[in-house]
């Protein structure tokens, strides 16, 4: 059935990049453009070069906003459609701000089995945030994930790209927290997360 009316502005979907978080910042830094060309002129094919162009505009934007898809599109001179699709389909690309140290528990069955949910909660506690959120200091931020690949020796958190798992009692997990608060975790968006 067709609405005899037109919706008016308000009332309209958005589209699926809309929904999307923004930033104010809305362009990638010289270098990190600059990062971006020379690592595809190492490809034979400038599309292979989407997924470490992304991990490159995160770590400059802080987050794959919209506005970071379409600036790595420029930069690599391949259609927007193409680095939106790359970006959304991947779990490991932000498109939300998140904290300097974005902790994600494995929640799945076999991590669940072994404590992964009294992890989870506990952590959530501990940090004072809850999923989505980032603490009002800019430190923490928490995510509930379905697999970090470690279902053998799980129950298994991951903070920024370091993986911890095995033993992840009360001990370890204030161990993780105090790792993080002392330095010896990159923070999220530094080069050394890049490689």
């Amino acid at each position: 059935m067709t609405n005899p009316h037109p919706p008016n502005a308000n009332e309209r979907s958005l589209a699926p990049g809309q929904r999307l978080a923004s930033t104010k910042k809305t362009a990638m830094s010289e270098s990190a453009v600059a990062e971006i060309r020379l690592l595809a002129s190492r490809y034979p094919d400038k599309l292979a070069a989407t997924l470490p162009a992304l991990y490159i505009a995160q770590s400059d934007m802080g987050f794959v906003s919209l506005s970071a898809m379409q600036e790595v599109a420029r930069a690599l001179d391949v259609p927007p459609n193409h680095v939106y699709g790359v970006a959304t389909f991947y779990t490991m690309f932000r498109k939300s701000p998140v904290g300097r140290f974005h902790v994600e528990v494995c929640t799945n069955i076999c991590c669940a089995l072994r404590g992964g949910v009294k992890i989870f909660e506990r952590l959530r506690e501990r940090l004072g945030v809850r999923p989505g959120e980032v603490s009002p200091d800019g430190m923490w931020s928490l995510a509930e994930v379905e697999c970090l690949g470690s279902c053998g020796t799980g129950p298994c958190l991951q903070v920024n790209y370091d993986v911890y798992d095995e033993l992840l009692d009360d001990a370890g997990l204030d161990a993780v927290i105090e790792a993080c608060k002392s330095g010896r975790v990159a923070e999220w968006g530094s080069p050394a997360l890049r490689g």
